[in-house]
């Protein structure tokens, strides 16, 4: 079982007119390190890697699931945080690579802060039930995303709060992509941003490269895509530039310490 490192901390957050509390935990940085250092040098592998970091950070059980794919090896892989109410946060990344580089900027990054985070959302009770998501084959057409949003009912889509996605964190400070991302949802990051005074641009990548939010974008679910990426830094990805030395851990950590508050704000604010 992994240890926050100070337990609870709390936070006072604007929220239209009214201050809302979050209460959240915090992760060391040497084990957010520790885990982006994990990565493997294929999807069966990331996937198994992922399931057992998730494991470590006490998701098991019944509460750790793998979704099969169709015609896809590695399986889409679910862990479930319940809370007091069927509202979903879905928080995504996908762990598939391609073999030019090692992908570790692509999307290891990403996937990988999940177990964090969901240690971060554990440290007091939700309203919102979280699913944090591994999704398999996004380098092929968002694959995983498509065919598990494809699996959802109407009814099951529009339990669906908000969907948060992780892709190529940590080449620079903390980025969204707003062409696509929810309005709400992106004034809720830049709010927990300025509060902590932790940095946050907009930087719009939907035209050069798609990513696992556009499967819930495309089904109308609200949703916000994060990254790090900018001009300079989008020519490492699918090149063997994609290395672990290609991350500033400095600008990671950031991003993790942004999106630990950001995640337990939404679950205050999407039910108000």
């Amino acid at each position: 079982m992994a240890r926050l490192i100070s337990g609870i901390l709390l936070a006072l957050l604007p929220a239209a007119s009214q201050t809302v509390r979050v209460e959240y935990g915090t992760v060391p940085r040497a084990q957010v390190e520790r885990r982006l250092r994990a990565y493997e040098d294929s999807n069966i592998k990331r996937e198994q890697k992922l399931r057992t970091l998730f494991e470590e950070a006490g998701c098991t059980g019944e509460f750790l699931t793998e979704q099969p794919v169709k015609h896809v090896k590695a399986p889409n892989i679910i862990c479930t945080l319940p809370g007091e109410t069927a509202s979903l946060i879905v928080v995504g990344g996908h762990f598939d690579f391609v073999n030019e580089g090692q992908g570790v900027v692509d999307n290891w990054s990403g996937c990988s802060l999940l177990p964090s985070l969901y240690l971060s959302v554990k440290a007091k009770p939700r309203r919102h039930t979280y699913l944090f998501i591994g999704f398999t084959n996004e380098e092929e057409g968002m694959v995983g995303s498509r065919f598990y949003v494809d699996k959802l009912s109407k009814e099951e889509r529009k339990k669906i709060a908000a969907m948060v996605n992780l892709d190529s964190l940590g080449t620079s400070t903390t980025k969204l992509e707003l062409d696509r991302g929810d309005k709400r949802l992106a004034h809720a990051l830049a709010a927990v941003a300025a509060t902590f005074k932790l940095p946050l641009n907009v930087v719009n990548v939907h035209l050069v490269g798609l990513s696992d939010s556009d499967s819930f974008q495309d089904a109308h679910v609200p949703s916000l895509s994060i990254h790090s990426l900018t001009q300079e830094t989008f020519p490492i990805l699918h090149t063997r530039r994609d290395q672990l030395d290609a991350i500033h851990l400095d600008e990671y950590y950031d991003t993790y310490l942004l999106l630990r508050v950001y995640l337990v704000y939404l679950d205050q604010i999407l039910l108000d």
